[in-house]
């Protein structure tokens, strides 16, 4: 009985956590599509390795964007979906594993692949969970404190994506497609800072 208690708890507090990166996540694309997510990595030890996945929704078919950690290991990049199969996002690319990723260095096109198996599974969580920042150790993983075995073990449910990239992209629809509200708001505001400046 107490167990069947503690797992509703940890469930409910799991779909509260989920809620709650929601609304951050929103506030992370919109930071990307006004051309800040360069500058967010900028402090991978504080906000840790910020990407942007675009991914098929696996019923509705409509595009969902999801900011994730992640780390480039000999090239290919990896995240991790911390909330296990149970994150939408996860599923929605094991559906659809053909998505588009906005890296600070460029807007790719890719495909996903679940290497939760892997032989090197240790290596790679390190790597990504180093690469979150403080994210790992808000939730009691510290990479530089745990060995191999204990991090494995800590991370047992949490799953690993590999993404290669297939080509770069170009065009409307990639990351800074805000960055024209820079341009509008500095031709409002500028003459109105002048403006008011004559005035006095």
């Amino acid at each position: 009985m107490e167990a069947a208690v503690s797992a509703k708890i940890d469930d409910q507090l799991a779909d509260k956590l989920r809620q709650g990166f929601k609304y951050m996540n929103k506030f992370m694309v919109l930071m990307w599509r006004l051309g800040f997510g360069p500058w967010f990595n900028k402090w991978p030890e504080g906000w840790g390795q910020i990407m942007v996945i675009t991914h098929i929704g696996r019923k509705s078919g409509e595009k969902y964007k999801t900011p994730v950690n992640y780390a480039v290991i000999e090239g290919e990049v990896y995240c991790i979906a911390g909330f296990g199969k149970i994150a939408d996002w996860y599923r929605n690319l094991l559906a659809n594993p053909e998505v588009e990723i906005w890296l600070p260095d460029g807007w790719w096109q890719g495909v996903v692949e679940d290497v939760s198996q892997a032989y090197n599974r240790a290596s790679i969580m390190r790597a990504v969970v180093t690469a979150s920042g403080f994210a790992g150790p808000m939730f009691g993983i510290d990479p530089k404190k745990l060995d191999d075995h204990a991090l494995v073990k800590a991370t047992q449910n949490y799953k690993i994506l590999r993404i290669h990239r297939t080509c770069a992209l170009t065009g409307p629809g990639g990351p800074g497609d805000f960055g024209w509200f820079w341009q509008v708001a500095t031709m409002i505001l500028l003459p109105m800072v002048i403006f008011r400046k004559r005035r006095k």
